[in-house]
């Protein structure tokens, strides 16, 4: 039977839809990408703030209309929304057949054959559930980099956030299983493993006593043909001197991090229940950029959160322009039920919310130009992830890119190059967001 397999949302509910997708070819289900083929829609749904909420609902909505259309045997809904709205989901859209939380994506072959034996199942575990990593995973990030993830889960209970009640507390994944995955996807071409979790810089504390990211990276950096590793969600105030340290003295490891702050004024920090302070934050960032000169930073920010004042919106603004950081996203606050943030009094309204982050988003594309026009005349190590046919040029990413979050460079090359390479480009042009360059050919004599 053909599987239409969606999946929404974050980058770690990518990783479980590729175990799913892993599970169900493995047993027999052939997967398509095309709506008129499918006996089985499954769609791995995403709710952390009210747009992935919104999206998760409209294409379960549309998916079910192929029940009507295309003769859609079974629809099975699966991730955070169906961990977080299970009867709602059920009540209001009958033409859902099964649906799956969001910490057991090793039921979905169960879960999927008895829907379409005709039964209406709810499959959930203990939100304490850790599921195998040892089983494979059907990539679906192209031919040059993986997500490996490293922990399920977050302890921290900031007042905005609802992972916690959706998928518990932190979990690590035993180190073990986490090398035995890494092994498979390096020996399968992989260049780059992209380490992710509900934050990453706790790695083990649960399970070992004390935080392990440092040795989990050591021992990754040991496997043969694994080029690059790019550390995202760390929190700022549980990056280590061990860890800024292997990550200045181990070369497989990109001078990049993501650490998101969401703010920088006290006030507002403590009422995020962020466990950080600005002077925190700074030294951090201070840190980071003493031992290693040429990394980049990528942070988030939350605008309009409640009781915000116009003055603590200046407030960041001058401290975004003083920190200069490489990379900068902004979201507007979301209130979500069920959160302590969603009750707060001095809701802020959705124009100004959107004000905010616009004049955030205005200033950082200021400081994105400056830092890549400091790039021209440089040669970088470049990933290339395809070609673009209509422009003539290959389009890859250095160290300074994470996938999907930050821009690009745009390669011309003499040379066929083919994805999963890594070339040497100098830096000829830029723009806001992307790089332009060539690629350096050295001739021997």
């Amino acid at each position: 039977m053909n599987i239409l397999f969606v999946s929404l949302g974050c980058d770690k509910n990518l990783v479980d839809s590729e175990t799913m997708l892993a599970l169900l070819q493995s047993h027999g289900y052939q997967i398509t990408n095309e709506e008129a083929e499918a006996d089985i829609a499954v769609v791995n749904t995403c709710c952390f703030i009210h747009d992935a909420k919104e999206e998760s609902i409209q294409t379960i909505l549309e998916l079910a209309q192929l029940k009507q259309t295309a003769g859609l045997k079974a629809l099975v809904v699966t991730g955070c929304l169906a961990q977080r709205y299970r009867e709602e989901l059920l009540k209001e859209i009958p033409e859902i057949d099964a649906i799956m939380g969001a910490v057991n994506p090793d039921d979905i072959v169960s879960v999927v054959g008895q829907a379409v034996d005709g039964s209406q199942v709810m499959c959930y575990k203990d939100l304490q559930y850790l599921p195998s990593h040892l089983t494979d995973r059907l990539v679906t990030t192209g031919t040059a980099m993986a997500y490996l993830k490293i922990a399920e889960g977050c302890s921290k209970r900031c007042t905005y956030c609802i992972i916690p009640y959706l998928r518990g507390n932190y979990r690590s994944i035993p180190m073990e299983e986490i090398l035995n995955s890494a092994e498979k996807l390096v020996a399968e071409g992989y260049q780059e493993l992209v380490l992710v979790a509900q934050e990453t810089t706790v790695y083990g504390m649960d399970l070992y006593g004390e935080k392990r990211l440092p040795e989990l990276l050591k021992e990754l950096c040991k496997l043969d043909g694994l080029r690059w590793i790019r550390l995202l969600y760390c929190y700022p105030e549980e990056i280590t001197d061990e860890l800024i340290q292997t990550m200045a003295q181990q070369e497989k490891i990109c001078r990049y991090i993501d650490m998101p702050i969401q703010h920088s004024e006290d006030a507002i920090l403590k009422a995020m229940g962020r466990k950080t302070t600005k002077a925190q934050i700074v030294e951090t960032v201070n840190r980071l950029r003493q031992a290693m000169p040429d990394i980049a930073i990528r942070t988030t920010l939350i605008s309009g959160f409640p009781g915000e004042t116009e003055e603590q919106h200046q407030a960041l603004l001058d401290f975004v322009d003083r920190m200069e950081f490489e990379r900068l996203g902004v979201f507007t606050y979301s209130p979500e039920e069920g959160t302590k943030a969603a009750a707060f009094p001095d809701q802020i309204e959705e124009s100004v919310k959107e004000r905010r982050r616009d004049e955030l988003m205005a200033l950082q594309q200021e400081i994105s130009y400056e830092h890549n026009q400091d790039m021209i005349g440089r040669q970088l190590e470049v990933l290339i992830e395809g070609y673009l046919y209509e422009d003539h040029v290959y389009i890859g990413r250095s160290y300074r890119e994470a996938p999907d979050v930050d821009g690009y460079i745009f390669v011309s090359a003499q040379e066929e190059i083919i994805s999963g390479e890594i070339v040497t480009v100098r830096i000829t042009d830029a723009n806001e967001y992307d790089l332009i360059g060539e690629v350096i050919y050295e001739f021997t004599k």
